[in-house]
């Protein structure tokens, strides 16, 4: 997997300690990725800005290297300079970074850490500004992020302070949703930590989103404009109309010959019963593939906490296979969850179990039949996503590391599950929505890389650790 990222660095005055925490975590993060993701090849540029009345400083341009040490070396001659206001040049610098950096790998990253905004009343309400009707040469926000994202770039924002609030919304209404990292404060060492993880977090995100569903543009912001329309709150159940469905599962495989054999998973074989529930009107998040739901099962008492989850209208409408190979995916990753669990046990070993997710129909079949996947809401713990389908470690865990490695010795190299996501407890990891790379690649759906997939994404990027030992594998 190949990488490039690209640090834009608001250099004014204002950001001396965030100049200094980029310039001592830059060759960290590289290091970082050597060290967790040796399959990912890192090139890293820069751009820091300041402000038009700098003249031949406004700009400071290093292009794409994986020279980490000598790049490190050209950062050293980055300072900071004060200026007369505090709006800067933020929408030249994005411009320069887009268009005049050699941009060329898949995966392409744009890091960018300010403090204040553009130059223009529409991003700001601070008093003092030297061009308050926009960039003086006639750059637009529209103009710059229409850029990016024909060139495929994705926008990461690291805020250091309030005054991006407006900004921000103003670029959410154009390219869709973006993660934000929290950069606040002076202390140099919580800074670079948190610079760390921040810039860390952006690649592995980016990676994970690129090599799931393509570096088509149109894709991508597509995705993050869907971002928006979520609501983060649980709705007001009472103001909600009851609806009626049926859920249907497989039961688990008893065997590794069920699991291997596709006609185990044959509709046909599906049992179901009738439903009740309500579910809420927007999402609360959206994912590379699906929308998700909060709602409750009216058929309990007292009610139980559910999650809907809904694929994206793309083409087909509401495609009945899709749904069929998640409850497919779910159902082989219990499985193996349960045979891994009763050695971890024995071994005192944290557990790993997946969520049981069902097939939800509402509707009579026909046309306008709608179906989703529905499972238990997890608890109320930060929710993670510890590695991916590309082979990324997003966070390590020798657990779920090895986990993984079970599932490739147990089916006798006939799938990996990966893509490990949920939550942390004591004394287990509860996850949701894996991936599995199979051999046969006719099963479990778009994320099944088959064999390279098993080999590049996994094996090439696995080591080891002392959880792989205990278990013997």
């Amino acid at each position: 997997m190949d990488v490039d990222l690209c640090f834009v660095l608001d250099c004014t005055g204002s950001m001396k300690p965030h100049i200094a925490a980029a310039k001592d975590c830059i060759l960290q993060v590289s290091n970082k990725c050597k060290c967790l993701n040796p399959n990912i090849n890192l090139r890293i540029g820069f751009c820091g800005y300041r402000d038009h009345q700098n003249g031949s400083d406004r700009l400071q341009i290093f292009d794409f290297t994986d020279q980490y040490e000598k790049f490190t070396d050209h950062l050293q001659g980055v300072s900071a300079i004060f200026n007369n206001d505090y709006p800067e040049d933020v929408l030249g610098g994005l411009n320069a970074a887009i268009t005049q950096l050699s941009w060329r790998n898949g995966t392409r990253v744009l890091f960018h850490i300010g403090d204040y905004p553009p130059h223009g009343r529409r991003f700001h309400n601070i008093r003092h500004d030297d061009y308050p009707n926009g960039d003086p040469y006639g750059l637009t926000a529209e103009s710059v992020l229409e850029k990016m994202k024909s060139e495929n770039i994705l926008y990461f924002f690291g805020k250091v302070k309030k005054y991006t609030e407006k900004m921000l919304q103003i670029f959410r209404n154009i390219i869709g949703e973006f993660p934000t990292f929290d950069l606040v404060g002076d202390d140099p060492i919580k800074l670079i930590d948190k610079f760390f993880k921040s810039a860390s977090s952006s690649i592995t995100m980016a990676v994970s989103l690129t090599s799931t569903i393509g570096s088509d543009p149109k894709e991508i912001y597509d995705l993050q404009r869907k971002k928006l329309e979520m609501n983060l709150n649980e709705p007001n159940w009472g103001r909600l109309p009851l609806q009626k469905g049926v859920v249907m599962w497989y039961n688990i495989p008893e065997n590794l010959d069920e699991l291997k054999n596709s006609k185990y998973f044959n509709k046909s074989n599906l049992f179901s019963k009738s439903f009740s529930f309500k579910i809420a009107k927007q999402p609360f998040s959206a994912g590379i593939e699906r929308y998700a739901y909060y709602a409750i099962n009216t058929k309990k008492s007292p009610t139980e906490k559910m999650v809907i989850k809904e694929y994206h209208r793309t083409g087909k409408v509401n495609p009945f296979e899709k749904y069929l190979e998640a409850v497919e995916i779910s159902t082989v990753a219990y499985f193996l969850s349960t045979e891994f669990n009763s050695i971890a046990e024995q071994k005192k070993i944290h557990k790993v179990k997946f969520l049981n997710v069902n097939l939800l129909r509402t509707g009579t079949v026909g046309p306008n039949t709608q179906y989703y996947t529905i499972e238990p809401k997890l608890q109320d713990a930060e929710y993670k996503r510890f590695n991916s389908n590309s082979g990324v470690i997003v966070e390590f865990h020798p657990t779920l590391e090895a986990f993984a490695h079970y599932t490739y010795q147990y089916t006798e190299g006939y799938l990996v599950v990966y893509d490990l996501q949920g939550i942390e407890l004591s004394d287990q990891f509860v996850l949701t929505d894996p991936a599995i790379h199979c051999v046969d690649a006719l099963r479990f759906g778009r994320t099944n890389f088959g064999e390279k997939g098993i080999n590049q994404c996994f094996l090439e990027n696995h080591k080891c650790n002392d959880v792989c030992k205990e278990l013997k594998l």
